[in-house]
């Protein structure tokens, strides 16, 4: 559990040593780990030549399922278990809203595709079939009327595509480091 709450100057760094101390943890029963599947997931999207910020939703998509390691008043701040929703909920001080959004929606996102792309659900992993039916299943006509009116929509779809995509095992990526360049542009532009 972290002391003490990090700042817009000390963020990067309290995200590094998370994925330092935590990342080689399982990641719900994919051949990956964690943290290989963040970093897949942000390589995707810089080889597509995603923005900053995409890229830094990408890498961060799943920082929720760390949201212990924020301060023990993140609970009354809203901040519960859900890790889209917790994710979200620990960058929105520090990172702009495009990414808080996408980290916030990626769990919506494949509920989405299910919904509106009949191939989209072949591509999913076992693990992540099994969330799926956790997270409500696809969406209904009215979830996906709601959904798509996200002025976001398009951005969360590419994480969403990226995260699914970020699950080999064995794939080469840059390391963390390679991202906090990027990660302090995107803090430092904020909303």
């Amino acid at each position: 559990m972290s002391a003490s709450a990090p700042s817009r100057d000390t963020i990067v760094e309290f995200l590094a040593d998370i994925l330092r101390r935590r990342g080689a943890e399982s990641y719900l029963g994919e051949s990956v780990t964690m943290s290989e599947h963040m970093l897949q997931a942000a390589h995707l999207a810089e080889e597509e030549g995603a923005s900053d910020e995409l890229v830094a939703a990408a890498l961060l998509h799943d920082i929720g399922h760390y949201t212990n390691e924020f301060p023990d008043d993140a609970q009354d701040r809203g901040i519960d278990n859900r890790h889209q929703i917790s994710g979200a909920a620990v960058l929105a001080p520090f990172f702009p809203q495009v990414v808080t959004e996408c980290v916030r929606q990626h769990v919506d996102a494949k509920r989405y595709l299910c919904a509106v792309d009949p191939g989209y659900f072949d591509r999913l992993s076992q693990a992540s079939v099994l969330t799926l039916k956790l997270q409500g299943g696809p969406m209904d006509a009215t979830e996906v009327e709601a959904f798509r009116a996200n002025p976001h929509l398009d951005a969360i779809i590419r994480v969403r595509i990226w995260d699914e995509g970020a699950k080999e095992a064995g794939r080469q990526t840059p390391p963390f480091a390679h991202y906090e360049p990027l990660l302090r542009r995107v803090v430092a532009r904020g909303d």
